[in-house]
């Protein structure tokens, strides 16, 4: 291998040596101590928001079975074998239809000895009214008479009435959702027989806190969804009542949604139907960031970016809270830049850059 001359490498160090000094003392990248100053930027670095109208109403979200606001249970009015039933579950009735008939012969057998009995009456009365004519008896006898004449036509409607209720009938009109006996058993006074859903009006009833009801009235439009028609069709129901007193032992209010007729399925009683009902309407109204809101004894203020890139504080005045906002009500317009962060860390009439900016409407 040929060495180089000593001199030749002398000459290639002290190059080497020179040339950072002349990169950094005169080349084209260096910067002057005016420069340095003129491109460093100037105030604290604060994120803002800028003051929009903003929704801060308070929702409620509930879930109850659908209802039907007519349902009833069918009783017997008296005890007997049934003898027919002519109905089902799932068939509809019409008012006064009959549903079943019940086995009546022992009271037909009391009605007709009844109807003997009154006649009986009838005759001996007859007769005592002309011994009274002729003043063969007082009119003691005669008023005793009438009076069992009077018993005997009460006998007669008490046994008229209990055939009657060997009929069972439609009380509404509706279908019929239960039937709790069959034909041949036997069924005691008062007991069921069917239920009975009048499925022209269904509703969803369901609880509320005293708290939340305040806003609400009868007649407000209420968005409904139901589970078994999926979450893309929205029933307009309407609030249809407030029941006047809580529940004893939840301490709820019950409200009563009246839902209409939907073409696309038909609604089953039970299936599960949800709504958000707004209990407490604020839209369109200014907000903050509540982190924005600062406290003292004279009450609430925020620090506003003003024209000049300098803190400025501001006195506002506060409404409620919803999440991470706070609304506002007074001191301040929409489009203002408010601080996100904690007034009581600024100072006012600071020089301050705006690095990041929020929408209070977002």
């Amino acid at each position: 291998m040929r060495r180089l001359p000593n001199l030749n490498v002398r000459r290639l160090l002290a190059l080497l040596a020179v040339s950072p000094l002349v990169t950094a003392c005169g080349g084209p990248s260096a910067v002057t101590p005016s420069q340095a100053s003129t491109a460093a930027p100037r105030g604290l670095p604060v994120e803002v928001v800028r003051v929009a109208p903003r929704d801060l109403s308070r929702q409620v979200s509930v879930s109850a079975p659908v209802e039907a606001l007519h349902h009833i249970e069918v009783a017997s009015q008296i005890a007997g074998v049934i003898t027919l039933l002519e109905v089902e579950a799932g068939d509809r009735v019409e008012k006064g239809a009959v549903l079943a008939t019940l086995d009546v012969r022992e009271t037909r057998a009391e009605l007709a000895r009844a109807r003997a009995l009154l006649g009986e009456q009838q005759v001996n009365l007859e007769r005592l009214e002309k011994l009274r004519a002729r003043n063969y008896i007082d009119e003691a006898s005669l008023s005793i008479a009438k009076t069992g004449l009077a018993v005997a036509q009460a006998e007669v409607g008490l046994w008229e009435t209990r055939v009657s209720f060997g009929t069972v009938r439609a009380p509404i009109s509706g279908i019929v959702t239960a039937r709790y006996f069959e034909p041949g058993e036997a069924i005691a006074q008062h007991a069921p027989l069917l239920a009975l859903a009048d499925f022209s009006q269904l509703v969803v009833r369901f609880g509320l806190s005293e708290l939340d009801v305040a806003g609400l009235e009868a007649g407000d439009a209420v968005p409904v969804t139901v589970d078994a028609l999926g979450p893309e069709v929205t029933l307009p129901g309407t609030l249809r009542r407030i029941m006047p007193a809580t529940e004893s032992a939840s301490r709820l209010v019950t409200l009563e949604v009246a839902l209409p007729d939907t073409d696309r399925a038909p609604l089953r009683l039970g299936y599960l139907a949800r709504t958000t009902l707004v209990v407490d309407r604020r839209d369109n109204v200014l907000a903050v960031p509540i982190s924005s809101v600062g406290l003292r004894a004279g009450g609430s203020y925020v620090m506003v970016v003003n024209d000049r890139n300098q803190l400025q504080q501001r006195e506002v005045e506060v409404g409620v809270s919803r999440g991470n906002w706070r609304e506002i009500t007074g001191g301040l317009a929409a489009g203002e830049a408010v601080v996100t962060s904690s007034p009581a860390d600024l100072t006012a009439g600071e020089a301050v850059r705006i690095v990041r900016e929020l929408d209070a409407s977002a």
